[in-house]
């Protein structure tokens, strides 16, 4: 697993943060280590599918 950080377009609340969270959890092989307005914290196996599932969820991610 590696460590990662993302930087997340579109989030603007707690809200966001709250859909971006509920999305890296359903992504097999990724730990959620810290969800802010903007950013994320995560280890992955396979970090290409964590940021498919945020941008999927309607926010763009790359890594940071």
């Amino acid at each position: 697993m590696s460590a990662i950080n993302l930087k997340i377009e579109g989030m603007h609340c707690q809200s966001c943060v709250a859909r971006v969270k509920r999305a890296l959890v359903k992504v097999q092989g990724v730990q959620v280590h810290d969800v802010q307005v903007g950013s994320a914290q995560i280890e992955a196996v396979d970090p290409a599918a964590a940021i498919a599932a945020v941008t999927n969820a309607g926010y763009p991610a790359t890594r940071d």
